[in-house]
């Protein structure tokens, strides 16, 4: 009834930009929260940024003032600007949302996962 549906990734050169899309669809009654997630090989999967309906934000210290995450409410979609990106940026990143649908309470839905590659 609900999925959401990242694109955005691919393989850029250090220094370069990406932007990352995710769109919620289905039974959606409202979304708390949405944020974006990566995780490296080996390593445990972190937040990057989330942002609340209310259009408060949350960066990992790690991309502050080089990312940055924005909504829109109306379409149930959310975007990471990509910025200065480095090698160590280098993860698959997934889309993550806090949301109400018609059959469940909140609760949190993931994407499949977008690969983002960054060369030196």
């Amino acid at each position: 009834q609900v999925q959401l549906v990242e694109s955005g990734g691919g393989l850029v050169q250090a220094g370069g930009s990406l932007r990352l899309s995710c769109a919620a669809s289905g039974s959606i009654f409202s979304i708390n929260a949405m944020g974006w997630y990566r995780q490296a090989p080996g390593k445990q999967r972190e937040l990057v940024a989330a942002i609340t309906s209310n259009g408060r934000t949350k960066y990992a210290d790690s991309v502050k003032g080089r990312f940055t995450i924005s909504r829109d409410n109306a379409k149930n979609t959310v975007a990471l600007q990509m910025n200065s990106l480095k090698p160590e940026d280098t993860a698959v990143y997934y889309c993550n949302a806090d949301l109400e649908s018609y059959y469940r309470a909140g609760h949190d839905y993931w994407g499949q996962g977008t690969q983002v590659t960054v060369s030196s």
